[in-house]
């Protein structure tokens, strides 16, 4: 099961936007329904997945998920140099 999660994730990540019903998750992925459905409730419980009014599945946030923010940047200004440029 965890090959057919990735999988199915890996789609999702692959083109952001994506919203599929399960006949097209089924499909798409060959995933037989039992295991497509398993699967798809997983990924809604983890929150990667949501589930539409028209009962499609997509992405929660298309956001990257469980990467690392980058660091802050400091930005204040070096007196010293303003300074010396007014000399």
């Amino acid at each position: 099961m965890k090959a057919t999660i990735e999988r199915i994730r890996g789609e999702f990540l692959e083109m952001p936007g994506l919203r599929l019903t399960v006949q097209q998750v089924e499909r798409l992925c060959g995933v037989e329904r039992t295991m497509c459905l398993a699967v798809l409730e997983v990924l809604v419980e983890s929150k990667f997945l949501c589930v539409k009014v028209d009962g499609t599945y997509a992405r929660l946030t298309e956001g990257h998920l469980g990467l690392p923010r980058p660091s802050s940047v400091d930005l204040t200004i070096d007196t010293s140099t303003l300074d010396a440029a007014r000399r």
